[in-house]
């Protein structure tokens, strides 16, 4: 499989690089410290298409493809994962479920405001009590006259707080243990819904995340989106394009870790020379670039499995694992390379070290993944 890029391709790879570089990487600091959502940076990336990448034009999407995709993640995550993630949930979650499941008059509707960026997107499956367990879920949505009256409180929810509407996952039928949920588009200027507590996070703290709390909130039977009691089965097909992003966002936090330590080491001197010639330093270097090469591969890989229209189950359980995890170990070479520096917020390895751990617990833990993987491989 050849996974060389096209022109184009490195074409719009470099215009993303040099939007981060300019909009972005000036205030990734700043925007961190105080929490700050960029929603005007936000917009911006709508007006170029990225708030619609992998969704036709039809729509208003800029008709790409899922390997663009994994470039334009990766190229936003490697300045700041803040705004990666923003772009990653508002495409794969919230508007690719519409996509996947919503009829064409809710994509005619919806989608065109979401691609553009004249609406951001948030969704809604986590709840406090049920995370890996969906099964837990508390959430409810009855059935009265024509309406659905929906209750519950969702939590961990990616642009909950500046979201103009949220795909909502909710039980409505307890009883039936393969069909009883069901997936509701909420406009959030609709009464009975709101964004709750926001989290103050470890990471990626310009990315907003908070609760989406339903009290009473009725919507129409036009809200339904998909079959009723399909929602799960609908929001797993979500998360298999999801992880590929997450994948993506892990592999840009990586290779902005590796070569700002790459940098550092060639400048750093110690002993009379720059660290970089120091063996120790160059084995990290080294086993970091391979690593992240090789998580490079497997994204192309469950990329171009999904512009192919196959399924991509297994294959992005295992890009989302293993980007994930070499993520985590090359951050933190990359602390151990800035030394005592490593430690401080002056330089970036804090910060990428500080973000790349939600990358193994977002859109499924890597203990789901190998679970995911295992099944697929056992053909459970």
């Amino acid at each position: 499989m050849d996974f060389r890029l096209s022109d184009e391709q490195v074409q719009i790879k470099t215009m993303v690089r040099e939007f981060a570089e300019s909009e972005i990487r000036p205030h990734v600091m700043t925007w961190d410290e105080a929490q700050t959502f960029p929603k005007e940076t936000i917009k911006k990336l709508g007006e170029l298409g990225m708030l619609g990448v992998i969704f036709p034009e039809e729509y208003g999407g800029a008709g790409l493809s899922y390997v663009d995709y994994v470039n334009v993640i990766e190229e936003l995550a490697a300045v700041d994962s803040s705004v990666g993630l923003t772009v990653a949930a508002h495409n794969s979650l919230c508007t690719g479920h519409i996509y996947i499941a919503g009829n064409d008059e809710q994509k005619k509707s919806w989608m065109p405001k979401l691609t553009t960026g004249e609406w951001i997107g948030a969704w809604g499956l986590t709840e406090p009590g049920s995370g890996s367990d969906a099964s837990g879920m508390r959430t409810v949505a009855v059935k009265d006259g024509n309406d659905w009256v929906l209750n519950g409180t969702k939590n961990f929810i990616t642009n909950a707080s500046h979201a103009d509407i949220s795909v909502v996952l909710a039980v409505t039928d307890r009883a039936d243990q393969k069909h009883g949920i069901t997936a509701f588009a909420v406009e959030m200027d609709r009464k009975g819904i709101r964004p709750g507590k926001k989290e103050n996070k470890l990471g990626m703290r310009a990315s907003d995340t908070a609760e989406l709390v339903l009290e009473d909130c009725r919507v129409p039977a036009s809200s339904v989106l998909g079959k009723i009691g399909y929602g799960f089965k609908d929001a797993m097909k979500v998360l298999d394009g999801g992880r590929i992003s997450i994948a993506a966002l892990a592999l840009g936090i990586a290779r902005g870790a590796y070569e700002s330590a790459r940098d550092y080491a060639k400048q750093r001197i110690a002993f009379g020379k720059a660290i970089s010639e120091f063996q120790a330093i160059q084995f990290m270097l080294a086993d970091m670039a391979t690593e992240i090469e090789a998580a490079r591969l497997l994204c192309y890989n469950a990329a171009v499995t999904k512009d192919a229209g196959q399924k991509v189950t297994q294959l992005s359980a295992m890009a989302k694992l293993y980007a994930s995890e070499v993520a985590v170990r090359a951050t933190e070479k990359g602390v151990q390379i800035f030394g005592g520096y490593g430690f401080i917020k002056e330089f970036p390895a804090e910060k990428y070290y500080r973000d790349v751990k939600l990358c193994t617990i977002g859109e499924g833990t890597s203990e789901i993944q190998r679970l995911v993987i295992a099944r697929a491989l056992l053909g459970e």
